[in-house]
């Protein structure tokens, strides 16, 4: 049986995943409810997939003692999992178990789609999520739409032509104002 390759990202109201300046801050409010839908969504099995950018920013945090004090079944699963970190400058990869990919990244994640092992999940990544939106080998998208406006920033389909259409699966709505979108691509 085929892995899936996953997504999950929060985006802004006007479909940003990072501001203009790149940052992601804004999309981390955080309230019992919220960290609750968190921990539970960690405790499923994946392997993390990761664009170099992504990598470093989740790699200087997951391991450290904050991480485990605020959000500790998360960091938990954050530093235990295996991730890949596709990357043409990385050379290795100091947060444990990581791998560096500089493969081409649709022949990667088509080798690693046909292994064994459980899904995999795409965080973050905006570049890789286009390509590999663009090149049909994204299965499921979670996006956790935020209720605020940025106006500019970057969105997660960048370059993506062809139209692909999604099948919302499933939605929750959280008391902080998230709402969890579940889609499968048709």
């Amino acid at each position: 049986m085929q892995r899936t390759l996953s997504v999950f990202n929060n985006v802004s109201i006007d479909g940003y995943f990072t501001d203009e300046t790149g940052d992601m801050s804004w999309a981390h409010d955080q309230d019992p409810e919220w960290n609750k839908f968190m921990s539970g969504n960690a405790s499923g099995e994946a392997e993390f997939v990761f664009g170099r950018k992504t990598y470093e920013m989740m790699a200087r945090f997951w391991p450290t003692k904050e991480a485990a004090q605020t959000m500790p079944d998360v960091a938990r699963a954050m530093n235990r999992t295996r991730k890949t970190v596709f990357s043409h400058t990385l050379k290795s990869a100091e947060w444990e178990n990581t791998r560096v990919a500089h493969d081409d990244l649709s022949i990667e994640i088509r080798r690693m789609k046909s292994e064994p092992g459980p899904g995999l999940l795409i965080m973050g990544s905006g570049q890789i999520v286009a390509q590999l939106s663009q090149a049909g080998l994204i299965d499921a998208y979670q996006l956790v739409v935020v209720p605020i406006v940025l106006g500019r920033g970057r969105t997660l389909f960048e370059g993506v032509t062809g139209k692909p259409r999604l099948e919302l699966k499933q939605t929750r709505a959280l008391p902080n104002g998230n709402v969890v979108c579940w889609y499968e691509r048709q």
